[in-house]
């Protein structure tokens, strides 16, 4: 699928579902983080934790049959690609990629299951379909998703300083500026 340009110097990434998925995703993982220690807000919590998982579904769906950089099999590349990547930013020229990064790519997929383990446990303890066993594996992958979240933002730091990009505000318009050398 032919990438959308509007000038030469940049061009759109990141898809309007894409974006909403992440910024709707972001919202509702706030929400059941500030609400996760409240039997009051147990309710808001379950429905934060609903949310997250429609919205990762969905993604699933999208990343299958979505624009060219929203589907996986343009960006998951596996743990030695990753690694590559990774080594490349310390060198002198790193490797850039237009759509996400093998690195970034395996943190997506690290999160989506993630979010998955942590709404269907949820899920299940919510409905008391299990013992304290699934409380504990709810609480776990939580802590797990957030200490991922915590390397995607660093990653993100990182990736829009050695490559001189703003990728928050890609993520808000969808448009990456073109370098001379790009992979995609």
């Amino acid at each position: 699928m032919k990438t959308e340009t509007t000038s030469s110097s940049s061009t759109l990434v990141w898809d309007l579902p894409v974006r909403l998925f992440h910024w709707l995703l972001v919202a509702c993982f706030a929400g059941a983080w500030l609400t996760s220690d409240s039997e009051h807000w147990r309710l808001a919590h379950v429905w934060f934790g609903y949310g997250m998982a429609g919205l990762v579904g969905l993604r699933l769906v999208w990343g299958l049959v979505g624009t060219q950089h929203a589907r996986f099999a343009s960006f998951v590349r596996g743990p030695r690609a990753a690694l590559a990547y990774l080594r490349s930013l310390l060198g002198p020229r790193p490797q850039h990629y237009l759509g996400h990064n093998p690195a970034g790519g395996l943190a997506i997929v690290g999160l989506l299951a993630l979010i998955a383990l942590t709404a269907a446990s949820g899920y299940a303890t919510y409905n008391e379909l299990g013992g304290d066993w699934l409380e504990e594996l709810h609480e776990f992958a939580a802590d797990a998703l957030l200490i991922l979240v915590g390397v995607h933002l660093a990653g993100v730091v990182v990736g829009s300083f050695v490559h001189k990009e703003n990728l928050v505000r890609a993520m808000i318009t969808g448009r990456k500026p073109l370098p001379p050398e790009t992979n995609t």
